[in-house]
């Protein structure tokens, strides 16, 4: 991983989960004009298949929404079929998947019916 968190921390919005005390999982997102990008989107596996990744997921979208955001966007890898299903499940759809040093990015988007 190659990410500079205290960049991050400083330039998008981070939003912490905590399950009593426990920091339990961490979205990362990052204005652009015309969407919501979700930068990163983790579950420690303690606290992972217990809707949490939902709850961030809502977050985000109230987010965009305040920010009058057309929608939320991401990227996952698409070896992680579970994530990928997650995001269908929550309402995203595939736009494209290009090929990626050796493996394949599936690019998703969520938009908002006005």
């Amino acid at each position: 991983m190659r990410a500079d968190y205290e960049v991050a921390v400083r330039e998008h919005l981070v939003d912490l989960l905590e399950v009593d005390g426990v920091l339990a999982a961490v979205i990362e997102m990052i204005p652009e004009p015309d969407w919501l990008l979700i930068e990163n989107l983790a579950v420690a596996p303690a606290f992972q298949r217990q809707g949490l990744a939902g709850v961030l997921l809502k977050r985000a979208s109230d987010t965009a929404m305040a920010l009058r955001r057309k929608g939320l966007r991401l990227f996952t890898n698409k070896k992680f079929g579970s994530n990928v299903d997650l995001y269908l499940r929550h309402g995203f759809t595939v736009d494209r998947e290009e090929a990626f040093m050796g493996g394949f990015t599936v690019h998703m988007s969520k938009t908002f019916v006005d």
